[in-house]
């Protein structure tokens, strides 16, 4: 909707309007809250969309929805008109001599959650439905007759507009309800519609290169995959010519099956990311094409759009680079480890294929991660933890384990960041992503905090120098990853835009995303649009610029709740298996003591667990600490405890 909205703020054509919004566009229209003029739908000057934020006063204020940034708008409680926080209005701005600009609700959209989720509970013999992230009564549409009958702690999706069940995900004990509760809390779907499913069959399973003569072939080429062992989609692929220091880029082409406003397209906009769990992915596009046709798997022909790259062995710089439609045969899939056993010197057990990869493996490294070396000079390298959870066939949480990055993990991003660099380049408009530079506030908050802690930067006027300094003080201490994680907080969320403005993280002019069509929607129309410059293709390319700033919007914000959902999930797990360990003690790194209540990162046995408790006036940042687990709350994926001992003073 948001999307709709912010095309009706510039004007829009009747012919450029989805059918889904023609109901609400003739709601606008009979509101007298939209004009048509000359063929144009736009949205009148005293009326403004956005997001309404509602305060702890009862004061509102709306967030407007467009692209550049606008003061909020102040909207009093007796203005809000039944808005509450989240809600998408249409709002009448009020005109006055001087002040702040208000306005009040006339119009709601769309109310933040469509639907809630909630358990059930007996409460003095009567069944009433709690939120399951609040605990707040929560009004179902069902007798009590109906409701008693169903099992204690039944968790319900109801429908916010008419209190009706919508599904019953299941029971709160049972482990295996939570994925179901992280996706219907962000209204995210796991099935496909039967019209998308037989779109997606009617593809098959085998490429036959006959059929594509005007491809070029590069089936002869030894091309391999490089991907987590869990991995089903196979996005990437590469291939070395050593003696011409050319690098080879092949990544699925989806776009060959996936075609604007097709029944799978419409579906992968909604989803716009495949999100993953510890035991199975929801994926964007159907299984079909995700695990299938579209993926590069191993000693099958396979649709292929390619980059090749000759990279300069003196400047590290890609001198020359060709984009175009191929066929390749990828002749092995790897694995991160495998790689990393190549890496170093460990040839245990390789076959003919594996001899033939390596022979251009090895000086693809070397070349890269000089090429790296390089980048790293004006971009930034940030070290993470990224947590793996293993469940058992309950789905619940036996253990978890840090996955560091490692020198294959390094090979292959640099040979995607060459791919996505040029991608961009190619692009006169496009979707690119941006990541713009730290606010100064927020930068001189991070280094108060940092002070505290005796961590200082050598460098004052510029930030990358800055950030090198501080995290060699950081590896100084043994706190690099805790303090990269704070430079991060402190800088800019990336995102998706049409205005090219740089990527700071990376130190890239331009950059945008081209190497994961199947698992991000932004990629898949960077792929149309490059294939429509090449061909020339007018018609596609007015077509894909007119909503391209509003499916950079859509996709940045789909970004951010996919990420929320899986975060979530985690969160529950995390919360069970401490609900079960009431009174264990643990280890803990305290992570953030900004807030009302002191957050710690666990640091043994169960890695990455969140943990709150009562302000610690003690509590330093980064502090390690035992902290005893008081209590849990699966519903909310809340876990609580107390510091019992300080371990580690930092020095």
């Amino acid at each position: 909707m948001k999307e709709f909205l912010f095309s009706l703020t510039k004007g829009i054509k009747y012919k450029d309007i989805l059918k889904t919004d023609n109901e609400l566009l003739d709601r606008l229209v009979r509101a007298k809250i939209v004009k048509q003029t000359n063929g144009i739908y736009k949205c009148d000057s005293k009326y403004r969309f956005g997001v309404l934020d509602v305060s702890r006063t009862g004061t509102g204020y709306l967030d407007i929805i467009n692209i550049k940034k606008h003061k909020d708008l102040l909207i009093e409680s007796h203005d809000l008109n039944g808005g509450t926080r989240g809600d998408i209005v249409v709002v009448k701005r009020s005109f006055s001599k001087g002040g702040r600009a208000k306005a009040r609700v006339v119009e709601i959209l769309k109310k933040e959650f469509a639907v809630s989720v909630v358990y059930l509970k007996e409460v003095d013999g009567q069944v009433i439905g709690l939120n399951i992230k609040n605990d707040l009564p929560t009004v179902i549409g069902s007798t009590q007759k109906a409701l008693q009958a169903l099992p204690s702690q039944t968790v319900l999706k109801i429908d916010n507009t008419t209190n009706m069940i919508v599904e019953i995900l299941g029971v709160l004990d049972d482990p295996k309800v939570d994925e179901k509760i992280s996706l219907s809390l962000y209204n995210k779907i796991e099935f496909f519609s039967s019209k998308a499913l037989l779109e997606a069959k009617s593809y098959g399973d085998k490429v036959d290169k006959s059929m594509y003569l005007d491809r070029i072939d590069l089936t002869g080429l030894n091309f391999c995959t490089i991907d987590p062992p869990t991995a089903k989609d196979f996005d990437d692929a590469v291939y070395f010519d050593v003696a011409e220091s050319t690098l080879y880029v092949a990544i699925a082409d989806v776009s060959e099956y996936v075609s604007s406003l097709s029944n799978i397209d419409q579906e992968a906009i909604r989803r716009g990311f495949s999100i993953y769990f510890p035991h199975k992915s929801i994926p964007m596009l159907p299984r079909e094409l995700s695990e299938n046709i579209c993926s590069l798997k191993p000693e099958v022909d396979r649709l292929a759009y390619v980059y090749k790259m000759k990279i300069c062995k003196d400047s590290l710089e890609v001198v020359e680079s060709l984009r175009f439609e191929a066929v390749i045969n990828s002749k092995r899939r790897y694995t991160y480890d495998r790689i990393d056993e190549f890496l170093d010197d460990k040839f245990e057990n390789i076959d003919e294929i594996d001899e033939k990869i390596l022979e251009y493996l090895l000086p693809m490294k070397e070349l890269l991660f000089r090429v790296r070396g390089k980048r790293l000079l004006s971009g930034c390298e940030f070290r993470s933890d990224d947590i793996s959870m293993k469940l058992d066939e309950n789905q619940a949480l036996i253990s978890t384990k840090i996955e560091t990055q490692t020198p294959s993990h390094a090979l292959i991003e640099d040979a995607m960041l060459l791919a996505n660099k040029e991608a961009a380049k190619a692009m006169k408009k496009g979707i690119f992503r941006v990541h713009e530079k730290p606010s100064l506030a927020k930068l001189d908050d991070m280094l108060d905090t940092l002070a505290t802690i005796g961590i200082y930067s050598d460098v004052d006027s510029e930030i990358y120098p800055m950030i090198r300094s501080l995290q060699k003080r950081a590896d100084e201490k043994d706190l690099r990853t805790d303090v990269d994680k704070l430079i991060i907080r402190a800088q800019q969320q990336a995102q998706y835009s049409v205005d090219n403005k740089g990527h700071f993280g990376l130190g890239f002019d331009t950059y945008t995303h081209f190497t994961s069509p199947i698992r991000r929607y932004s990629d898949l129309v960077v792929h149309r649009l490059l294939k429509a410059y090449s061909s020339h293709d007018k018609r596609q390319l007015e077509f894909l610029l007119g909503s391209l700033e509003v499916t950079a919007m859509k996709i940045s914000e789909l970004e951010r709740e996919s990420a929320k959902v899986a975060w979530d999930f985690m969160d529950r797990k995390y919360a069970r298996w401490a609900k079960e360990n009431i009174g264990t003690k643990i280890e803990a790194v305290i992570t953030d003591t900004d807030r009302t209540s002191i957050c710690m990162t666990t640091q043994s046995e169960i890695y990455g667990m969140r943990i709150f408790l009562v302000v610690d006036d003690d509590a330093q940042i980064f502090e390690k600490v035992e902290v005893e687990i008081t209590e849990a709350y699966i519903t909310s994926g809340k876990v609580m405890g107390v510091v019992s001992g300080r371990l580690e003073e930092i020095k």
